[in-house]
């Protein structure tokens, strides 16, 4: 009995203090994230090329870090990379608030972006191994709902510290992100499966293997994980990478939202999220995931056309600003159908030899898709083409249907949540991955 409970909630403790952690790094990065280039072009001075630099060095950090990460992760385990990576954010963080020069700020920017980078991939590692097969989608969807949750509290909070003619505000907020970092070390860096948790899930027609292709190679040699990968990107590209840049840029210049109003819609996404995110997990646990993947495409193209209509109203204050505020709803509705699906699929996907490449490949694509998302949508709005921004967002929905329709074919029936599990065979893939 005792192991069936087990099995119902995952690895119990240290799986709660995964996801405390993940919510306390969301807390840090709300806290600072929205203040970073206010910080380097009015505070520090620096105008706003500077700010530009700190932003591309941010991402840039990523795409240097991440095939390390997965290596690291499947050698020594998520536990040390994780440490390693709060180290480095910590670093990074405390060393931003106190820096004056351009040079300091790119060099604490990079250790900045490579900390919370490296940690990604390890939390979800972490998050894998303290879960079962069955509670997996519950467990990523949980995750989902506390990153936005603190986000949110940080962001709040923060704006409540920061003062742009007192740069010691900055260094403060700056600082106490460090110090998140520290706590995230100290909460999740203990967590681990628990010994002799042997969680039962049906073995897949697809036996592990021991022997084979490591590193990037493997998941370039696995057709279905690179297929998984186009998808996410394009996933990435349309929702996460419009939704501070292309979008505001569009509600604010096209239409002529009100700041203000922007801050209540984007408010507006983290309360669909939240309110929605369980109800979500519950209906997708009967659902094929490419399914789920495709209703979140379609939902976003419903998106997409209240930001037409937002366009062609826009003289109609109250009905523009209704649009609006529709559009970042929307994508939150999508956004909690993808939770449960798109963290268990990769997990499912990898072997567990390679789950911290593979988790590690897909946080790459993400960051890519996210930086160059906002370039494409801030250009086209910017240079007053906003019918044809919207269209190409509205493409890119629609090729997200079609390509999660046509990964179907290459997943297994338990990999796209198409079988039912089966409690009593020999858990061979899930031993591996919890030990």
């Amino acid at each position: 009995m005792k192991q069936q409970r087990q099995q119902r909630r995952g690895a119990g403790g240290p799986l709660r203090r995964v996801q405390i952690g993940n919510a306390l790094s969301a807390f840090g990065s709300g806290f600072t994230m929205p203040y970073m280039f206010v910080y380097v072009d009015q505070v520090r001075g620096l105008g706003s090329l500077a700010a530009g630099m700190v932003f591309t060095v941010f991402a840039l950090a990523a795409l240097a870090v991440l095939p390390f990460t997965g290596r690291g992760i499947d050698k020594y385990g998520p536990r040390p990379v994780l440490l390693a990576g709060t180290a480095l954010a910590a670093t990074g963080a405390f060393a931003f608030g106190h820096a004056t020069g351009t040079p300091a700020l790119l060099v604490s920017s990079f250790l900045f972006g490579a900390g919370v980078t490296t940690c990604q991939p390890a939390l979800a590692t972490m998050i894998v191994r303290c879960s079962t097969a069955a509670t997996r989608a519950h467990a990523f969807a949980l995750q989902f709902t506390l990153v936005n949750l603190g986000m949110g509290i940080g962001a709040l909070v923060g704006g409540q510290i920061v003062n742009v003619a007192d740069p010691a505000s900055l260094t403060r907020l700056f600082t106490i992100e460090a110090a998140t970092f520290l706590g995230l070390a100290l909460v999740t860096g203990t967590a681990q499966a628990s010994k002799g948790y042997s969680p039962k899930v049906h073995l897949t027609a697809v036996h592990e293997k021991t022997e084979g292709p490591t590193g990037l190679r493997a998941l370039v040699a696995d057709k279905a994980m690179l297929r998984l990968c186009v998808l996410a990107g394009l996933i990435f590209f349309t929702c996460y990478g419009q939704f501070e840049s292309g979008v505001a840029a569009f509600a604010t210049d096209t239409v002529g939202t009100a700041p203000s109003t922007l801050g209540f819609a984007i408010g507006a996404n983290a309360l669909t999220i939240v309110v929605l995110q369980m109800f979500m997990v519950r209906i997708t646990a009967r659902r094929r995931r490419t399914t789920a993947m495709a209703a979140a495409g379609l939902v976003w193209l419903g998106a997409w056309t209240m930001a037409l209509v937002a366009g062609l109203i826009r003289t109609e204050t109250m009905a523009a600003t209704v649009a609006i505020v529709s559009i970042y709803a929307l994508f939150g509705v999508g956004e909690s159908l993808l939770a449960p699906t798109m963290g268990p699929i990769v997990a499912d996907l990898a072997p567990a030899r390679l789950l911290g490449t593979y988790n590690a490949g897909y946080a790459l694509v993400k960051q890519i898709a996210i930086a160059v998302g906002p370039a494409v949508g801030v250009l086209l709005v910017g240079s007053g083409t906003w019918p044809l921004y919207l269209a190409a967002m509205a493409g890119s929905t629609l090729l997200i249907v079609a390509l999660a329709l046509r990964l179907r074919p290459h997943l297994t029936p338990e990999q796209d949540n198409a079988a039912p599990a089966v409690v009593h065979a020999i858990p061979v893939r899930e031993l591996q991955t919890a030990a």
